[in-house]
């Protein structure tokens, strides 16, 4: 966990000065709802479809026992109880008032939270690997470098009013888990055994209306050249992004339209006239970042542990989660966990404020006090003994949090939809709790094994459905909410984008062509293949002639 320095706190609670000024004159009249949008928008304050909604940022997805905590109490005394975590790493409060927002920030602030830039045209929370610190596959822990971008675009004069949001990923293992490519700038640390530590620079990815991969303007971008490089990619976004239509604002269209070519070439002359004048990242400055976090000093184990293994023989429902719902740990005795926040025909992504009061007990108790929030919407416990695991598993199933469901059909990610977004054009929720419940009642997730199911109420695409093995996006069809069904799409380190099958289905229909699809690939699958596997294979055709009788 990185800890604040005095400088950072004193940010924060300026900041937080400043907004109060402006919700009392807000609410007294003298700033009108437009005037305001600007102010509250870089506080992370957002207008939905009923109510003010708070998004706070939980940078690069790490936290504390403390700051769950407070979470659960701001649920209780600000919201409705719970709290819902988002595709970006953050948790959001859909119901407090905005009376109430300034002193809800100072709570937050007591705890080395806020929600500055968790909105608004401007980079946005820094995400990295939710296994960061823990996973063996890692070059390095991703975290310090994320931070390190944190502090340099926090209220950088320079990026506060882009064209458009940015959005940042900084991963350091080959398993891509915080989908890189779908950035507008995704940064894979490794190490070059010629050219020594360095970052491969992934510019022009995203979703929305129009989806793409982004494409590598660098293999191999030295270490201490990060941040000027990353200075000159935004300059240039900033003078030839498009600020006249905000549908065509977004770094891909301007990368694609010139094409990665020319506007490599862009970059490059900019970074080459940053270069002379530039300071190379200081070792020290790093240095000093690393130091403000809190590394878990991990015990030395045996790789096996008695209890455990009994129990594992034991308890077939704690041998499934433990199967699905668990990672290797770097460290012999030491096992990742993960808690899925989507009970079978749950919301997804949806926790109520006793169960963060529960998980944060586990963390400080079982966890180092370390917790992290996923991009697929769920928590993972990073350093937990092997020794430990059955009685935190125990303690998750009476919560409603020990479903065993990682990367299966039920673990859908979704967003709010039209049941609390202005921009909605159909609801996601109920889709998602009803593809869910058809799983769980066949019980065919582990026949099926892995398969993300992503949902979007629109073509903003917050649920991330370009990139589903399944992705459904909620139309409007002359007033009636209609689903439109993509094959083949992945956020994995080999990124691609779904296919349409064809025309879409209503609210009943797409549960059943989404059974439809599941069904094609099990009678079509090879030996241990996944679903993608047999689409890649196969390609659409089969799943279209299960869909509408035609290829």
């Amino acid at each position: 966990m990185y800890r604040y320095d005095d400088y950072d706190q004193t940010l924060v609670n300026q900041r937080i000065a400043d907004f109060r000024d402006a919700v009392a004159r807000r609410l007294s009249g003298h700033l009108s709802e437009e005037e305001f949008k600007l102010i509250r928008q870089m506080n992370g304050v957002y207008l939905q479809l009923h109510a003010y909604m708070l998004r706070v940022a939980i940078p690069y997805g790490s936290l504390d026992s403390r700051q769950m905590h407070k979470l659960a109490h701001i649920a209780r005394i600000y919201d409705k109880g719970y709290g819902h975590f988002t595709t970006r790493q953050n948790i959001q409060y859909n119901w407090p008032s905005l009376r109430e927002m300034p002193d809800l920030l100072q709570e937050l602030a007591a705890v080395q939270m806020h929600a500055i830039q968790t909105s608004g045209n401007l980079i946005r929370n820094v995400t990295a690997d939710q296994y960061a610190g823990a996973t063996a596959e890692e070059v390095d822990d991703p975290r310090p470098y994320a931070e390190l971008i944190r502090q340099w675009s926090t209220l950088h004069p320079e990026f506060s009013f882009l064209p458009r949001k940015f959005k940042i990923a900084v991963t350091a293992s080959a398993t891509d888990r915080t989908a890189v490519k779908f950035h507008d700038i995704g940064l894979i640390l490794h190490d070059d055994p010629e050219q020594g530590r360095g970052f491969e620079v992934i510019v022009g990815g995203g979703m929305g209306r129009t989806p793409f991969v982004g494409p590598s303007l660098r293999d191999h971008l030295p270490e201490a050249q990060i941040l000027t490089y990353l200075e000159a990619v935004l300059r240039t976004y900033n003078e030839l992004g498009r600020r006249d239509n905000a549908y065509k604002a977004r770094i891909k269209i301007l990368v694609h339209e010139l094409g990665a070519e020319a506007f490599r070439t862009l970059v490059e002359d900019e970074f080459a006239k940053l270069l002379p004048q530039a300071d190379d990242l200081p070792q020290a400055e790093l240095l000093r970042i690393r130091e403000r976090f809190i590394v878990p000093e991990l015990d030395a184990l045996p790789a096996r542990d008695p209890g455990f293994d009994a129990a594992y023989e034991k308890d077939e429902d704690f041998r499934q989660w433990v199967k699905v719902n668990s990672a290797p740990h770097k460290v012999a005795g030491y096992i990742i966990a993960n808690i899925s926040l989507k009970p079978y025909g749950g919301i997804p992504g949806d926790i109520s404020a006793d169960q963060m009061d529960l998980v944060a007990d586990l963390a400080e108790r079982y966890g180092h006090d370390e917790i992290r929030a996923t991009h697929a919407q769920n928590l993972v416990l990073p350093h937990v003994k092997l020794r430990d695991l059955y009685d935190i598993w125990q303690a998750l199933s009476v919560a409603g949090l020990g479903t065993a469901n990682l990367d299966r059909a039920s673990d859908i990610i979704a967003c709010p939809g039209l049941d609390y977004c202005v921009l909605a054009n159909a609801r996601s929720i109920p889709i998602a709790q009803e593809i869910s419940k058809r799983f769980a009642a066949k019980g065919r997730e582990d026949l099926v094994g892995e398969l993300k199911i992503k949902i979007s109420g629109c073509i903003n695409a917050c649920g991330h459905h370009h990139a589903g093995h399944i992705g459904i996006l909620g139309v409007d069809r002359k007033g009636e909410e209609m689903y439109q069904l993509t094959l083949g799409g992945s956020g994995d380190e080999q990124a691609s984008i779904g296919q349409i099958t064809g025309r879409g289905f209503d609210e009943a229909g797409i549960v059943d062509a989404v059974d439809t699809v599941v069904e094609t690939y099990l009678g079509h699958r090879e030996d241990h293949e996944t679903f993608l596997e047999t689409y890649r294979r196969l390609g659409p055709a089969p799943f279209k002639e299960a869909l509408y009788g035609t290829a």
